[in-house]
């Protein structure tokens, strides 16, 4: 086979892929983003992989993923299903290897209808 070039997988492009594999698992409420996610939010400017870190080498690549779940979720199961969503899509869709998938889960969003407010006598 003829050697045609070298192909580089922007790290944008694998953070773009594994935010939507995690924002598509069940129980996941949103992405959490760190400092720099609120400083683009002050400023304007909209980051599609917010909560996302990559480290993209030639051939492979690892992943972080911060999430907060929803509640009611089994905590465990929704990361084993970010961590299996995850390394299918940036698998098939980059050809790397995915070295790792790790899921820091940061929060949980109770809903206001599941506050349970204190009954006044």
């Amino acid at each position: 086979m003829n050697n045609l070039g070298n192909i580089k997988i922007a790290d944008d492009v694998v953070k773009a892929i594994a935010a939507k594999a995690t924002e598509d698992v069940e129980g996941v409420y949103k992405l959490a983003g760190g400092v720099a996610d609120e400083v683009s939010k002050i400023l304007g400017k909209k980051r599609v992989s917010n909560g996302i870190k990559v480290e993209v080498g030639e051939k492979e690549c690892s992943i972080d993923t911060f999430i907060i779940i929803n509640y009611g979720y089994p905590i465990s199961e929704v990361a084993k299903k970010v961590q299996e969503s995850v390394l299918k899509a940036v698998s098939e869709l980059t050809a790397l290897k995915v070295v790792e998938v790790n899921v820091f889960v940061q929060d949980i969003k109770i809903s206001e209808e599941e506050t349970v407010e204190p009954e006044i006598l």
